[in-house]
């Protein structure tokens, strides 16, 4: 009897032992199907938010080109509209995996000291951004030269401004570094002026040197003749007379005018017999 009872008692614990892990990988499979569901709609959802976001931006690059605003201004507003569109994208896919968007924004917002330290340079950026799209230091197309770097600025976007350097290098520089220091801009002007100074020998006829080099200005028709060219002598050194020669030009002329000018001035002086000095050192020999 007791036996029997005890066979009784185990085979009800194995069938409750079969019903509980049934149950349980029953809520298991129903739990992954609804996660894989999530996890299915919030890829679909991003793959769409990704091309929505692609037909905004170029709707909104047409309607900018049309308004014919500074290309300075629209890498602003693109690169901000862009980053704007991508939040909402990301909160879109938070919320489809279950997270709470008002417990994730309670989050933020009890961390929101240190996310501010975090942020301050890139919110230093974005102040600095403005002022320049507001001043207007430089714009899209210009050669700058500021916080140890130079080239032509090929965007202005909302954290930091692309330089292009002459041997195609890329430089990101933050805004609010360009905002807040020294900025050499060789292209705000019209006009620049370029200098040299050539040294010839001592025994050299001045004026013959001078009447050469205003030749060479005269036929530059880069060079401009307001304000006038000029032509000193600069220095007596050591080893040369220094001529000093200063001419105006357009600005997108200035490096072909200074470099077309040094070739010319050579082989010219070379052709015109008038030498070019080296260093020379004389010693005296004394007498026994």
């Amino acid at each position: 009897m007791l036996l029997t009872l005890l066979q009784a008692t185990a085979q009800a614990s194995n069938t409750a032992s079969k019903i509980n892990v049934e149950q349980l990988l029953d809520r298991l499979l129903n739990w992954g199907i609804e996660v894989g569901k999530d996890i299915l709609a919030a890829i679909i959802i991003y793959i769409v938010g990704r091309f929505i976001i692609k037909q905004i931006n170029r709707l909104v690059s047409k309607i900018l080109e049309k308004r014919k605003l500074e290309i300075s201004v629209q890498t602003f507003l693109k690169s901000l509209l862009s980053i704007l569109l991508n939040l909402i994208l990301a909160f879109a896919i938070i919320s489809k995996l279950g997270v709470e968007t008002t417990s994730f924004a309670a989050i933020l917002a009890s961390a929101g000291v240190a996310i501010g330290m975090a942020l301050s340079g890139n919110l230093s950026n974005f102040a600095g951004g403005l002022i320049i799209l507001v001043f207007k230091p430089f714009k899209v197309g210009d050669y700058i030269d500021g916080q140890g770097a130079s080239g032509t600025v090929k965007e202005i976007q909302i954290f930091h401004t692309i330089l292009a350097t002459v041997d195609n290098r890329i430089i990101y520089v933050p805004n609010g570094a360009l905002s807040s220091n020294a900025i050499t801009n060789y292209s705000k002007q019209d006009m620049r002026r370029a200098e040299w100074v050539f040294g010839v020998e001592y025994g050299e006829d001045y004026e013959k040197v001078k009447a050469v080099l205003e030749r060479i200005i005269a036929a530059d028709e880069r060079i401009l003749t307001t304000p006038a060219p000029f032509i000193g002598l600069g220095a007596l050194s050591a080893s040369s007379v220094d001529i000093k020669v200063r001419v105006w030009t357009k600005t997108e002329n200035y490096w072909d005018v200074y470099f077309d000018m040094n070739k010319i001035v050579y082989d010219t002086f070379n052709k015109e017999g008038i030498g070019f000095p080296f260093p020379q050192l004389t010693v005296h020999q004394a007498k026994d």
